[in-house]
């Protein structure tokens, strides 16, 4: 880099490339490509090579094996870097010139921002489970309820940044780097929440504040068992350049590595891109459809697997949706308005709503999607259609709008739209959040006047779903959604007017979507040789403790322990998180997250132990937090954080 520091990358070049240059895709991550993500990046980038295209993962300054300390997402040395790192590609004797990005969550991310430097050599993008808009629509907050992945994520960017490089790669100088990090690095978590609304520091690097920034084509994908659905939409809304869009039924991954029935050749879709954008060959790809998607059928909950149907649309928004309003009242969802009775209706929800509601960022595994909501919908106020005698399909976003008041200042509504099949079971099709004082919008709440009759339009995540007929809607409305969730300071009624409506967004069936073709089974490149020593461990536990009252949740998140033969290195991480309260008391919930991660080779090894707890009182919340760092049985490092932050209106 201009100031000296080094990046570490590893290059897949195709055969003859020194020869006859070709172009070049660039993955940037913080991931650490020589061993957590070295088997992922040798099915994908080794695909590229093989495909006449170099393929480069770049370990960010502070990860990995490269030079400095990592202390944020998305600063502006990292966009800097980026794009420092494009022209040096450019310029290699093996490289074209055109160049382009492609990245999933964090790599989506900073594809989508280093696009908007408008960085000369970069021609094309792919942005994979990303958002243009770092506060409202990221894993930190949602409606202005802050999500509890935000609490989880810092602690896992908290383990990563606590390993130091491989002294095979660095040489000597591997401790020093450690030690630097490990001081540096600092505890993300207390950023997050010195920022409750959306200002300055969210607005940097959400691109959603100037679209026409990105000149580049972009194709856009998501999953809908991902938290990041919505940015594809206004993605496709918004830009101005060449854009395409794919959705399906995956959750938080490459779509090659859907799994269990959702998986799709993504690579394919994606060469073809590049050889749209990079390579020039007329293919086609920008004469299809802006919009493919995954209409998705009634499934039971925890199934996995995704059944449904391709749809395309041409543009968005489409011409094609009818939003069709619907009226609700004393638990149903009615067609025509005269049916209803003028009564209000109240909800106060116990801290339980929640206990089954998956991960915001799902990795569609039975474990982190939701399951039946039969019993969280016991928490709620609900209405219901009568059994649909048609099926219905929609595509968009649905809408909620209320009359509502509250008795307490600050307060949040959690929505939820299910499918309830004619056996009784609920699955969670969509949802949306909304901290009330955060109504009109993230950047200037305001408390509600208790007493005040507020109207509310809350907005839920896009979604492409078939309701088959002999099935219902329902409608679920919650006063919290804990521990998806971190509930407001006090536990807060609603009494909500009649009156209030329901809008779906309706696609009419369309003919045209039956003759798309299949997008084929996931295609991977063989991946590097690695032997298993201890089995993955996913487990994920509610429990309620009737001595004593106490609700807790428990995920176990450990991978596989492997040895990455080429490289002789062995590699270890264990997660635990556990989310509790105590006799439904808001003011004892409780999120703790402990990571251990390893990395050993003959006489050399490291682990690291990260912890983290959040709590909260009505005005504050509390963060405590330890790393320790061994060398062999050593500790050579040990630092603890307790901090106290004021709530701001959440």
């Amino acid at each position: 880099m201009p100031d000296g520091c080094k990046l570490a990358a590893k290059i897949w070049l195709p055969e003859g490339a020194e020869e006859k240059p070709v172009p070049a895709v660039l993955e940037y991550i913080p991931y650490r490509k020589r061993d957590f993500k070295a088997i992922r990046d040798s099915k994908i980038h080794r695909y590229f090579a093989q495909n006449g295209y170099a393929a480069i993962r770049v370990d960010m300054r502070g990860s990995g094996d490269s030079d400095g300390v990592l202390e944020d997402e998305y600063l502006p040395q990292e966009l800097d870097d980026g794009a420092e790192i494009i022209e040096w590609i450019a310029s290699q004797p093996w490289c074209t010139g055109n160049v382009g990005m492609i990245g999933i969550s964090w790599g989506g991310f900073n594809a989508l921002q280093i696009a908007a430097k408008d960085t000369p050599h970069l021609k094309a993008i792919i942005t994979v489970s990303s958002s243009d808009d770092r506060y409202a629509d990221d894993v930190h907050y949602m409606g202005g309820c802050m999500l509890t992945d935000n609490l989880s994520w810092a602690s896992t960017m908290f383990s990563y940044n606590s390993l130091p490089p491989d002294p095979a790669i660095v040489g000597d100088k591997w401790k020093e780097m450690w030690l630097d990090r490990l001081e540096g690095s600092g505890l993300w978590l207390k950023k997050w929440l010195q920022h409750q609304r959306r200002d300055e520091y969210w607005k940097h690097a959400s691109v959603a504040e100037n679209y026409e920034a990105i000149s580049c084509p972009v194709f856009a994908v998501s999953g809908w068992a991902d938290g990041y659905s919505n940015t594809v939409f206004r993605l496709m809304e918004n830009l101005q350049v060449p854009r395409k869009a794919l959705v399906g039924g995956w959750g938080h991954k490459y779509p090659n590595f859907g799994g269990k029935g959702v998986g799709i050749d993504f690579l394919r879709e994606a060469t073809r891109w590049w050889d749209r954008w990079l390579k020039k060959i007329d293919n086609g790809v920008d004469e299809e459809p802006m919009l493919r998607l995954w209409m998705q059928d009634s499934v039971s909950p925890l199934i996995s697997s995704s059944p449904g149907k391709w749809i395309a649309e041409n543009n968005w928004p489409s011409s094609k949706i009818e939003n069709q309003e619907f009226c609700l009242s004393q638990g149903r969802i009615h067609l025509e308005e005269d049916e209803i009775k003028n009564e209000d209706m109240r909800i106060r929800s116990p801290l339980s709503v929640g206990l089954f509601a998956g991960k915001w960022y799902s990795y569609s595994e039975s474990t982190d999607l939701p399951h039946d909501q039969s019993e969280e919908d016991g928490g709620a106020l609900v209405f219901d259609t009568p059994e649909l005698e048609e099926d219905i399909e929609i595509l968009g976003s649905p809408e909620v709008e209320l009359e509502l008041q509250s008795d307490q200042p600050i307060a949040m509504i959690a929505l939820r739209l299910n499918d309830v099949c004619r056996e009784g079971t609920s699955t969670r099709v969509t949802y949306g959040l909304l901290n009330l004082a955060h109504r009109d919008g993230n950047e200037n709440p305001a408390v509600l006047e208790v007493g005040n009759t507020y109207r509310i339009s809350i907005k839920m995540n896009y979604v492409a779903q078939n309701f088959p007929a002999g099935n219902k809607i329902r409608l679920s409305l919650s006063t919290s959604y804990w521990p998806f969730a971190w509930p407001s300071p006090e536990p807060a009624a609603l009494s909500i007017k009649s009156k209030g409506k329901l809008i779906l967004p309706v696609r009419p069936k369309n003919k045209e979507d039956d003759k798309l073709s299949d997008i084929g089974k996931p295609v991977l490149s063989e991946p590097i040789h690695s032997t298993l020593l201890e089995p993955a461990k996913r487990e994920w536990t509610v429990q309620h403790n009737l001595a004593t009252n106490e609700v807790k949740q428990q995920i176990i998140n450990n991978d596989a322990f492997l040895r990455l033969d080429d490289i002789n290195l062995e590699i270890g991480k264990e997660t635990t998180e556990v989310y509790s309260y105590l006799n439904n008391n808001y003011n004892t919930v409780r999120g703790e997250v402990e990571s251990t991660r390893s990395l050993a080779r003959g006489n050399w090894k490291i682990k690291t132990l990260t912890r983290t707890v959040l709590t909260s009182t009505p005005t504050h919340f509390q963060i405590r937090a330890i790393l320790d760092a061994y060398e062999g049985d050593t500790r050579i490092f040990s630092k603890s954080w307790d901090d106290l932050i004021p709530r701001d209106m959440m």
